[in-house]
């Protein structure tokens, strides 16, 4: 794959790169802000954080997410990597519904699995483009590692 001209204005390109992130929290956000009394109904393990402390972890993860992306973008990323970066986004849009939206907690575990693994792909190919964009994405992967722990014991309580 040809790597994405670098023609495009890098502060412009920053913006699409963190619009898209602000797309993909916005779809978690219209099935989660009305989830807390639901998510505070069921039974969770004893770890489970609060529900107020998700906002402001997802809010810094989001940001290194389209850091990441526009890191290795201004290093030549191909429209391939940057295409399993949308995927990677889309998988996690698609986990809230799943969980809050539907209720159905053993698909929001299937597709977790699926995202981690996006995850890690996604890692490995930005790695190839520079050590940073690689390594922004590790606590987004810790976060998600976590939250897959999360869903799973939900799911066996529930």
């Amino acid at each position: 794959m040809t790597a994405l001209p670098l023609r495009h204005h890098p502060v412009r390109v920053l913006f699409c790169f963190l619009a898209a992130v602000v797309v993909t929290a916005a779809v978690g956000s219209l099935f989660s802000i009305s989830a807390g009394d639901e998510y505070l109904g069921l039974h969770r393990p004893s770890w489970a954080p609060p529900a107020w402390s998700f906002g402001p972890v997802w809010t810094v993860l989001y940001g290194m997410i389209a850091w990441s992306g526009w890191l290795a973008w201004r290093h030549g990323a191909s429209r391939g990597e940057l295409a399993l970066f949308g995927v990677q986004l889309v998988l996690n849009a698609a986990w809230t519904p799943l969980f809050f939206g539907l209720g159905w907690y053993w698909a929001a575990f299937a597709e977790i699995v699926v995202l981690w693994l996006a995850i890690v792909a996604v890692m490995v190919v930005f790695r190839r483009r520079g050590r940073t964009a690689a390594l922004l994405l590790l606590p987004y992967l810790g976060w998600v590692s976590f939250a897959a722990a999360l869903t799973v014991s939900i799911a066996v309580l529930n």
